[in-house]
């Protein structure tokens, strides 16, 4: 009489507290019945075991066969532990009841801030090689033959010999005005690749790449209005001067460019962002070749926060042979001529895999798109677009470009009288004229 008033008080508190883990489990959060649960493992499957034996032992088996108990009580305890567990885990409350749900579901991805120092790193290695070539500096020079690849170009050449060059190949002169390419003399890649392009020996521009109709097929129009920024120009070397910078005219170097080219691009609208930044300098020294790396996490921050830029320009000056002075005139003004300059990742074997530039091809459309239009409006302006091996954070948007002006042996006033020809032609392209 008393054991079978024993067994059924025990059998009480057992339902009791099945009933009281269930409602721990719904409302009290992992934290409050989690301790409940571990010391009541063996009860629970105790509990199971009587109520359902054949259930509870073929569930048993299939999820854990070495916990049964033919192979003792340490392997069938661990094996109940692990098949609550693996109950429990089913319920979100367990899963979540010590961490959000956002913790739990990220918990095994690759941290981000790992990627990205990873990624520096891999890119700030790269870099160096612009040490062994020279930047995007071309050492241009009087006697100089700009190394043209496999395109078999002519070299450098003035942009007066080059705008009489190329009518003499057969582009339409307009009255007052430059030239007007035909769509099927451009379409012919040697002619496109000699008159247009000078490509160094780090990279390589076959016809699978270079399509002038690619190039002017794609619409570089902006999409954004201007209540939002819209361009962002920046300068990875802000170092860069001409040859009358002095105490007396500090502005005369590329941050200075920068400044009036902004103010021309505000005057006709544009929503403009000019980053001063200083990329090149570390402790006080000159560091040119790693500027790269430090502007592009300069930039990344800036457009991060700014995502409706559309347009990136890298205003910088080029390095040429010391007495070679460039210089055209254009609208009646002396002006030290611009050079459009693409980086392509790739070397001549191949892409460089681990500096993409998904964005490569919108980047020369850009740059051949301006170069035309400144060869209808402005002869002169430019030089040949300039296409290297490294990817010079042109990858950032589709209308990047990397532009030259002048060199050392410029004067500052030759330089800025080609921001106000430059600021037209980036208007003509962006508003798809």
């Amino acid at each position: 009489m008393e054991n079978g008033r024993y067994g059924r008080q025990k059998k009480r508190l057992r339902t009791f507290g099945i009933l009281l883990l269930s409602v721990l489990v719904l409302f009290g959060g992992r934290k409050t019945w989690k301790t409940v649960l571990e010391n009541q493992v063996r009860t629970v499957a105790e509990e199971g075991r009587e109520r359902a034996p054949l259930l509870f032992g073929w569930i048993f088996r299939h999820y854990y066969p070495a916990g049964s108990a033919a192979e003792g009580n340490v392997q069938k305890n661990k094996g109940e532990e692990w098949w609550l567990d693996w109950l429990w885990e089913s319920l979100p409350l367990y899963r979540y009841g010590t961490v959000s749900e956002e913790t739990a579901l990220t918990a095994g991805r690759e941290d981000p801030s790992y990627q990205t120092y990873v990624d520096n790193r891999r890119f700030a290695t790269e870099y160096e090689a612009l040490l062994g070539w020279g930047g995007e500096d071309t050492q241009a020079g009087e006697n100089h033959e700009s190394e043209s690849g496999q395109t078999g170009g002519k070299g450098e050449e003035s942009p007066a010999q080059l705008a009489e060059n190329t009518a003499e190949a057969g582009a339409e002169a307009l009255p007052g005005k430059g030239l007007v390419y035909p769509r099927e003399q451009l379409a012919d890649y040697d002619f496109m690749m000699s008159h247009f392009f000078s490509v160094h020996s780090s990279t390589t521009a076959g016809r699978d790449i270079m399509s002038a109709a690619a190039f002017l097929d794609r619409d570089l129009s902006l999409a954004q209005t201007a209540d939002q920024p819209q361009i962002l120009i920046y300068h990875t070397h802000s170092q860069e001067t001409f040859a009358d910078y002095g105490p007396e005219n500090t502005e005369a170097g590329v941050v200075g460019l920068g400044s009036y080219l902004a103010e021309l691009l505000k005057a006709k609208g544009y929503n403009v962002i000019h980053d001063t930044s200083v990329y090149d300098l570390r402790d006080g020294k000159l560091d040119r070749s790693r500027a790269y790396t430090y502007a592009l996490e300069g930039i990344s921050g800036i457009l991060q926060e700014n995502p409706s830029i559309e347009v990136v320009l890298d205003i910088h000056r080029d390095g040429v042979k010391e007495g070679y002075h460039m210089v055209s005139e254009v609208n009646g003004k002396q002006t030290a001529p611009i050079m459009f300059f693409d980086g392509m990742s790739r070397t001549p074997t191949g892409p460089i895999e681990y500096l993409p530039n998904p964005n490569l091809e919108s980047n020369l459309a850009f740059s051949f798109q301006m170069q035309l239009k400144a060869a209808e409006y402005f002869p002169g302006l430019t030089r040949k677009i300039y296409l290297k091996g490294l990817r010079y954070n042109l990858h950032v948007r589709p209308r990047s470009a990397l532009i030259e002006v002048g060199a050392q042996t410029n004067t500052y006033e030759e330089a800025k009288n080609a921001m106000e020809p430059l600021a037209e032609v980036l208007d003509m392209v962006l508003q798809g004229k």
